[in-house]
């Protein structure tokens, strides 16, 4: 059965795997333990003084030479993208991954056993509901100097493709899609880490590959193997006797799929992008992708959403029955034509309202700015604002007809795109604190054609009409 609930997600209980990091040698424990709504995934070390957090963050990437490493106040986490892969794969938002080592365990150098533990640990559904970039228009980036690429297209759900050529006859050209995020775990987990024997070498020589064995990644014998080479790899592994297989990788052990290598970039993709700390709706298309690449796109990302947060345009159905018209505007707004601008009320609570204009070529302030350039003045914008936030105040008394409203102070106001005729305003105002005196201090917004068009911070006071005092 498909979900399609859009709750956040977490694990019902805590889980722990016990390894060794590929990298660092070191004996390795590992815990997933449940995280509150909102909290994502973080890494905590407790071999520290403090147990410091690190954030998934792409913001945290140091570098990327042999996996994704991340670093925060000094504290690092290294090769991460296998454990997040994991939990994006399973679609869980939020979940604390606790460590006494810098390097999550590298297990067989996929993500399967860390699927199987999440699953152990059960998977339960949380009361907020998960936050999603859908992606809207085309985005990319590229990496001039090795021509690797990613990009990511409109689509209806997750989906990830990726396309590999490392320019050797052994490997050739291979690809991997990953169609819908719930085929992770039979199709992508599983699919294992690789190296080619030139870089294996220089790692084994250079001390930098001290938990691996041969049971945790496939060697692509790219070159000639000297009798001395072999013997080297034999001793480093601990094995008797090694050999190359027709298929020109070393006889340890045998491919899962044909395209394993185009499988596990994938798998770095999923868990890559993760650090873009929002789930992403919208189909990657991965060319020859690699750590650095991957992780300057997830940083592309997170800045592109982070900016798309800070200006999200609300959207209201304007074809539905207005809470105010016009008609009960002017029963409530002393404000009457050319200056009534305001035409309906959409949404009315304790804290904020919404209204509506539709700015047309009638409109009097066209005939003067400007012949010929009709531009609607961003003071009458305001000046909507305020009306429009003058509703919200004036329904706190049982007698609104009998009072004005008068600004006091206006701030920080921004234009932002201009307003002509055809355009339908919408504007939303919030209480920045309680009213009181009949004073309102409140944010205000004007949207029109999904763009944020203006913005103020306003405070205005309402104030019986003096032929109402003997009443």
């Amino acid at each position: 059965m498909s979900k399609t609930s859009n709750k956040q997600r977490t694990i019902e209980k805590k889980v722990t795997l016990q390894g060794v990091g590929l990298h660092t040698g070191e004996n390795v424990t590992m815990s997933f333990i449940p995280a509150k709504e909102n909290h994502g995934f973080a890494f905590k070390r407790v071999d520290l003084e403090g147990e410091p957090i690190i954030e998934a963050d792409a913001n945290y990437v140091i570098n990327t030479q042999r996996g994704t490493n991340l670093e925060k106040n000094g504290v690092k986490i290294q090769t991460s993208e296998h454990v997040l892969a994991a939990l994006v794969g399973l679609d869980i938002d939020n979940v604390l991954i606790e460590l006494d080592s810098p390097e999550p365990p590298i297990m067989d150098g996929s993500s399967k056993f860390f699927v199987k533990a999440l699953e152990e640990a059960g998977i339960v559904e949380q009361e907020q509901d998960r936050e999603e970039y859908i992606v809207k228009d085309v985005i990319s980036y590229k990496d001039e100097t090795t021509g690797s690429e990613i990009t990511v297209i409109p689509s209806d759900h997750y989906q990830v493709t990726t396309m590999v050529d490392f320019g050797t006859k052994v490997l050739g050209t291979q690809n991997a899609t990953l169609e819908k995020i719930c085929d992770f775990k039979k199709e992508i987990a599983d699919a294992r880490t690789f190296s080619f024997l030139h870089e294996l070498e220089m790692l084994l020589e250079n001390g930098l590959i001290k938990g691996g064995d041969l049971n945790n990644a496939i060697v692509y014998v790219d070159k000639e193997i000297s009798e001395s080479t072999m013997k080297k790899l034999e001793k480093a592994f601990n094995k008797e006797k090694l050999s190359v297989k027709p298929n020109g990788i070393l006889d340890n052990l045998t491919l899962h799929y044909p395209n394993e290598a185009a499988r596990h970039k994938l798998l770095d993709v999923v868990g890559d992008l993760a650090l873009a700390g929002t789930r992403i709706r919208g189909k990657v298309i991965a060319n020859k992708p690699g750590h650095f690449v991957n992780t300057q796109f997830a940083k592309k990302l997170s800045k592109i959403i982070k900016i798309e947060k800070r200006n999200k345009v609300p959207t209201y159905d304007l074809h539905q029955t207005p809470l105010m018209d016009v008609t009960q505007i002017m029963k409530m707004l002393p404000h009457r034509s050319p200056f009534l601008l305001v035409d309906k009320i959409l949404e009315l609570s304790d804290t904020h309202v919404v209204g509506v204009k539709n700015v047309t070529m009638n409109e009097p302030f066209f005939v003067g700015h400007f012949p010929g350039a009709p531009v609607m003045p961003g003071v009458l914008q305001v000046e909507a604002m305020a009306q429009t936030g003058g509703i919200l105040v004036l329904s706190t008394v049982p007698d609104p007809e009998n009072y004005l409203t008068f600004f006091m102070k206006i701030d920080n106001v921004k234009f932002k795109q201009q307003v002509v005729p055809g355009d339908t305003l919408i504007f939303k105002c919030d209480l920045i604190s309680p009213i009181r005196r009949g004073i309102c201090h409140m944010q205000a917004y004007a949207y029109a054609n999904g763009k944020l068009v203006s913005e103020a911070e306003l405070m205005a006071q309402i104030v019986k009409t003096k032929n109402t005092d003997s009443e």
